[in-house]
C-alpha cells in the first residue's frame, strides 16, 4: 500500500496547522496526543505527503511549501516550527472570483497581496503529480 499524495489549494492558516500536525505526528515515537486515532484504513500520518500546492499571495508563491506556512498573513499556532524542508514550491494559482475589495483595507500583514505571476494549470499539474486528493483550503466564499 502506498501513501497518500495529496494537493493543497490556498496555504492558509488551516492548511499550515494540517502540514505541520503532519510534521509532528510522523516524527512522534511516543503514543500521539491530540489525535483522535493513530491510524486511519491503515493509514498513519507519515504516509501523507503535499505534492503539489497552490495560492494567490506573492509572500506564498515561488516558495517552498514548509516556508509558505508560516509566511503572512498567516498567524496560526506554531506546532512544528521544524517541517522538514519541502522540494514542493507553492505555485500560482487562478484567482478567478477575485479578493474582496474590504480586504484592501487591513494592514498588509493582515490581508492577501495577490502575486502577479502567471496561474499554473492546476489540472496538468494534478495530473503530473499523481494527486489523490486535492484539498480545497480556499477562503469563505472563494
Amino acid at each position: 500500500m502506498g501513501g497518500i499524495r495529496i494537493a493543497v489549494a490556498g496555504l492558509g492558516n488551516c492548511a499550515s496547522s494540517l502540514v505541520q500536525g503532519l510534521s509532528y505526528y510522523s516524527k512522534s515515537s511516543a503514543e500521539p496526543i491530540g489525535l483522535m486515532h493513530e491510524e486511519i484504513g491503515g493509514y498513519k500520518p507519515g504516509d501523507i505527503e503535499v505534492v503539489a500546492a497552490f495560492d494567490i499571495d506573492a509572500r506564498k508563491v515561488g516558495r517552498p511549501v514548509h516556508e509558505a506556512i508560516f509566511a503572512l498573513p498567516n498567524c496560526t499556532k506554531v506546532i512544528d516550527g521544524a517541517v522538514s524542508p519541502s522540494a514542493v514550491t507553492v505555485q500560482m494559482g487562478p484567482v478567478l472570483d477575485g479578493v474582496s475589495a474590504h480586504m484592501q483595507d487591513y494592514p498588509e500583514d493582515r490581508r492577501f497581496v495577490v502575486s502577479h505571476e502567471k496561474p499554473a494549470d492546476v489540472a496538468a499539474v494534478l495530473s503530473e503529480r499523481d494527486v489523490d486528493i486535492l484539498l480545497n483550503y480556499l477562503p469563505v466564499g472563494s
